[in-house]
């Protein structure tokens, strides 16, 4: 029996995002990666500071989101919920990380932007989603993200509408860095407050 084609369109869409769940949980570095190459859910773009880009007298609000697996201890929120910017103007807000545990943790963040069709405009020149991340015991730590809308959203037919854009982010725990496991390795203890810039040191 022939399968109805939109059916099969269901099937396979929900094969997509099964596999990118599952791969999202196994390996958050092929997750980034796929997004990036594929633009699945709305992928951002990177710029340089120094890029050059018109800044125009239209706004646009940009709304925060955080989330975390479930498996991450850590508490994890944005420090704004919402800001308004100009297209093109650079834009900067923070994010909010605490280790509540006893022990360090690395965690490495996903990201993406909705709608989707405005992913190919959002810009980010520094984001703490580059690279992994490490809490020591009890730290708290304020991530900045700086960002622009690319002009050229008002010229593309499907994005030119879009009046708000949503950045999420969901963190998950990775494993130590080696240089810190081999560092607790050695002390037989995790770190504490007062250790940190030496604990961290040594992951640089």
């Amino acid at each position: 029996m022939a399968i109805d084609p939109k059916t099969k369109t269901l099937v396979q869409t929900l094969g997509v995002v099964f596999f990118m769940g599952a791969m999202a949980w196994a390996s958050v570095p092929f997750y980034n990666w796929f997004c990036r190459v594929t633009g699945f859910g709305g992928t951002t773009q990177v710029a340089e500071a120094s890029t050059r880009r018109d800044i125009l007298d239209q706004t646009i609000k940009i709304k925060f989101d955080a989330s975390k697996d479930r498996d991450m201890p850590w508490d994890f929120k944005p420090m704004q919920t919402e800001m308004i910017v100009r297209i093109g103007e650079e834009g900067l807000a923070f994010y909010e990380a605490y280790n509540p545990t006893d022990h360090p943790i690395a965690g490495q963040a996903t990201y993406n932007v909705a709608p989707y069709q405005a992913g190919g405009f959002f810009n980010k020149i520094e984001c703490f989603c580059f690279t992994e991340q490490v809490l020591m015991p009890g730290e708290r730590v304020q991530m900045p993200v700086s960002f622009f809308v690319d002009p050229e959203i008002v010229d593309d037919r499907d994005a030119k509408y879009t009046k708000h854009i949503t950045l999420s982010y969901t963190f998950y725990e990775i494993d130590l860095p080696e240089q810190t496991q081999a560092a607790l390795d050695t002390t037989g203890d995790a770190p504490g407050i007062d250790d940190q810039d030496d604990a961290k040191a040594s992951v640089n």
